[in-house]
Parts: C-alpha cells; structure tokens; sequence
C-alpha cells in the first residue's frame, strides 16, 4: 500500500488533495494555490472556519463543494468568534463524553478585508481569550471577490476602483495596515508571514502554528492576477519578488523572537516589483523613490529585530 506521503527533498509532503479540484478560482490565482497548501500542511484532522470572499465563493457554489475536510462558512465580521465557538464546543463535548477525544486542528480563513477590516473585532477577541486555532489570513490587498475595492490592506499607491489613480489622485494614499505586527502585540505564541511561492517555508510554518498551543496568526501574501493586472503565468514570479524587493518579507515571530526565513543577500529594486503589475504603472519615479526609501526603512528595522531576537 502507497505512503500518504511522498519525500521532497528533507520535507514530508501529503499526498492527499483536501481541495478538491473543479473549483472557480481565476486562472493563476495565488489564493488557490496558498489554500491547497495550507491544507496539505495541516492534513485531515482539520475544522475549517471561513469567511466571505474569494476562498467561499469560489470553492462553495450550491450544492457543491470543494472540500474534503469539515467546513463552515461565516460572515466576513464572525471568523474569530466562530473559530471560537467550535473549538470551545467540542472540546466541551470530549470532556463531557459525548464525543470522542481526538486531536483535532482548528483553522479560521479569511482575506485582508475580512480579517484587516470587517473581521477585525472578533478576531481581536479570539486571541486575546487564547482560543486555540490557527487563522490563516490571504492576502490579496483588496475586496477582490467583490470588485476590486481598496483594504486597509491595500498598499499606498496601489490604483483600485474605489480609489482609482487619475489626474487628482495617486490610487491608494495611506500605508497599508500592518496586521502581523497588530496580532503579535496581542501577546499570541506564533506569528507569522508566508506566500506560496516558497511552499516549504509556508507549510513549515502552517504546521507550527496548527501545533502551537494556543492562537497563531499566520498572513500569507495571494498573488491576484485580475486585481493586481498582472500575467496569470507569473504569479509565483511576482510573489518571489515582493519577498526580493523586501516589500513583503518572510518572517516568523515566535514568542516574541523574531527571525527571518528567506533572507535575499541583496534587497531587488521594488521598480521590478511594482512595474509587473498594472495597478501600479501610473507611478512616478519619485513616488517609487518615496516607496524605495520606506520599505528600506522598515526592512532595516525587521533584521534589527531578528539580530537582537538571536542575541537574546
């Protein structure tokens, strides 16, 4: 009988497909790919809790289904107080016998405008009772499945429909909000960044956070071809270099320790980034500088923090 596990390279990868294939999702969709990772990582044992958007929408339309764990779906506000409930109600359950006790991986997902935004608050509550569950936010930096309108995620510059670039304005004028950093100050064990253009460092982390005791945080970068109008064929391309350029760095916090997983020797130009994307092209040299001149600023401050965590 076959291993549910194949070898690849040092890694242990499952075999099994818990997304089942025949969903909508857009042809090079970074979330599609992000999702069947995360729950290749976190394998059978799963609760899936999720939001409205993309992820729903795309792997839920009556009266059929893309998944092959158990999976609920919730308001884009509730995804922290449903995670909580299940995971409080059925290990109430095992105590009282009434099911029986097994290990089981408690996951929330949402994207940027259903954790960054709308989700915000109940998320927020879950962790500051020490629930324990993983919550596994995409990234896409706007309401994508809705029409393409602008986050608190979305970053500064970026053209969206409803902070279009024009003659009178830049697209997006504020920085995006900065969620690893609002969830680490909450005191939770694991924290983490991650984009499925490095598979490995995303599923290593998965399988940290479903394993940490107690809430983990987890904001994986989706690449969206359509909102981003970028080549759907690039989209593992694109997600390499937002990590390359510093704009989007790998890194974990875990209990406080900060260390960078994918370090470049040498930070890219963002102009390499930001010029792949359609969303971005209205940008002036100096409005690139100023992006340059930030993300060096921020980068500089992230490997203080790893260097200081390592030292300690």
């Amino acid at each position: 009988m076959a291993s549910d596990f194949v070898k690849v390279g040092k890694h242990q990868i499952d075999r099994k497909e818990y997304l089942a294939e025949g969903h909508t999702f857009c042809t090079g969709c970074g979330e599609a790919l992000a999702i069947r990772l995360v729950c290749k990582a976190v394998g059978e044992s799963a609760i899936i809790a999720m939001a409205t958007g993309c992820d729903e929408v795309c792997t839920s339309p009556l009266p059929v289904t893309s998944w092959r764990v158990p999976w609920l779906h919730t308001l884009f506000e509730n995804t922290g107080a449903e995670i909580s409930g299940i995971e409080a109600g059925l290990k109430a359950m095992m105590r009282k016998g009434k099911v029986p006790e097994r290990d089981v991986k408690f996951v929330a997902m949402a994207g940027d405008g259903g954790t960054s935004d709308i989700g915000l608050q109940s998320l927020s509550g879950a962790m500051e009772r020490g629930h324990d569950f993983l919550y596994v936010c995409w990234d896409n930096e706007a309401y994508m499945n809705t029409g393409i309108q602008r986050s608190s995620a979305t970053p500064y510059g970026a053209s969206t429909s409803t902070a279009p670039a024009g003659r009178l304005s830049i697209g997006q004028n504020t920085q995006k909000k900065n969620l690893v950093e609002i969830f680490a100050a909450h005191g939770i064990p694991y924290v983490a960044t991650a984009c499925p253009s490095y598979p490995f460092d995303l599923m290593n982390k998965v399988k940290k956070g479903v394993d940490t005791k107690g809430p983990a945080y987890i904001h994986v970068l989706a690449v969206c071809p359509t909102g981003w109008r970028t080549v759907s064929g690039r989209t593992i391309e694109i997600g390499k270099l937002a990590t390359e350029t510093g704009i989007f760095p790998l890194y974990e916090i875990e209990n406080g320790r900060y260390r960078i997983t994918v370090e470049p020797k040498t930070l890219k130009p963002v102009e390499e980034y930001l010029l792949a994307q359609g969303r971005f092209r209205h940008l002036s040299p100096a409005e690139i500088a100023n992006i340059q001149e930030r993300v060096n600023r921020d980068y500089a401050l992230l490997k203080d923090r790893a260097a200081r965590s390592a030292a300690r």
